[in-house]
């Protein structure tokens, strides 16, 4: 039988001088300054601006004074950047006799993580008073660009950069891919039905499932399980929907991951797949999922819910239509590579119920 994890790579991480990691966090931060720099020559250097009478081009960036950071602080990314830029345009008239190019500058004094674009300074300047209507240009077209250029450098360093910043400890990422057994006494809530099927996926996902698929009738059993994490409820939620906190508690065992309803899934080496039916934010998700090796085009119908419990949050997993032959699996699956993972990654440890 195939296994949830089978291909995910072994992490070695950086230990601490003084042993220890809080929550089994480490705090590492990943200078982000130089990656920056090219980041940002690539968005902007070359960038064209033109209308039917005139065009203009970013030539260089004269300065770009400054520092970026990424940073992962107990199960949080932080970003920390501040950056002076100015830069160098160049234009000319497209139309007519004149040829004559035209330069110009641009200043950005305040590109920060405490400021967000549309409140970022951005002011042009040209060397002759006839370059004024490109000035012009550069202003009412280009700067709208432009901010949308370092918003792009800013969602690139959250999400390109910081890839592999959360890493889990020694000891959690030191999983036996193996299937285990649990002992009949677990503690943990389960209740099942065995049914006969006859089914095809409600909605198909592209690349993975045909445009028409065939029917096939076997045995399926409906599994719950639950079980409560030390954490709120919003915090709960958040693992399952921030690819980051995904990548952390997977081994960084992400293909896909569009967490919005109809986004597509790709986890543990592509063994888990299927697309978002309902997010309901800090109380319920609803996808379809099937495993690698289920019969072909069969996917399951599972609903999370998100419950508060004192000082704890109660997560209840109810999966509708799971071939009975990979029942046992797919319930030891959830405890040990979302459950058991989760726990050690975050720090949200509590007993199974």
């Amino acid at each position: 039988m195939a296994e949830w994890g089978k291909g995910d790579p072994r992490w070695i991480v950086e230990e601490r001088p003084d042993a220890t990691n809080p929550n089994n966090w480490h705090w590492k931060e990943k200078n982000a300054t130089q990656w920056s720099k090219d980041k940002l020559n690539e968005l902007l250097v070359g960038l064209t601006i033109e209308n039917e009478q005139f065009t203009c081009e970013i030539k260089e960036l004269k300065r770009c004074d400054g520092e970026a950071s990424a940073n992962n602080r107990k199960a949080k990314l932080v970003f920390l950047y501040e950056w002076h830029i100015e830069g160098k345009w160049e234009g000319s008239i497209r139309t007519g006799e004149n040829r004559t190019k035209y330069e110009g500058g641009f200043e950005i004094p305040n590109l920060s993580d405490e400021n967000e674009v549309h409140e970022l300074t951005i002011t042009f300047s040209v060397e002759k008073s006839k370059g004024e209507k490109l000035k012009q240009l550069m202003i009412k077209q280009g700067e709208p660009i432009i901010r949308e250029k370092l918003g792009e450098y800013i969602r690139l360093l959250k999400e390109e950069f910081s890839q592999g910043l959360i890493l889990p400890t020694k000891n959690s990422s030191n999983i036996n891919y193996s299937k285990t057994t649990t002992s009949s006494s677990s503690s943990s809530s389960m209740t099942n039905t065995t049914t006969t099927t006859t089914t095809t996926p409600s909605k198909s996902l592209s690349n993975t499932t045909p445009s028409s698929t065939k029917q096939s009738s076997y045995d399926t059993r409906d599994l719950t399980i639950e079980d409560t994490f030390k954490c709120s409820r919003p915090e709960l939620f958040q693992t399952f929907t921030d690819i980051n906190m995904v990548r952390a508690f997977t081994q960084n065992s992400v293909s896909k991951y569009d967490c919005q309803q109809d986004g597509q899934f790709s986890l543990f080496g592509d063994n888990i797949t299927g697309n978002f039916l309902d997010i309901v934010p800090y109380d319920r998700i609803e996808m379809l999922w099937r495993f690698k090796s289920w019969p072909k085009e069969h996917y399951s119908h599972v609903t999370l819910q998100f419950q508060d419990n004192t000082d704890q949050t109660k997560l209840i997993v109810q999966q509708n239509g799971v071939p009975t032959q990979f029942y046992e699996n797919t319930m030891e699956g959830w405890k040990r590579f979302y459950f058991e993972s989760i726990k050690a990654t975050f720090g949200y440890g509590a007993r199974l119920l």
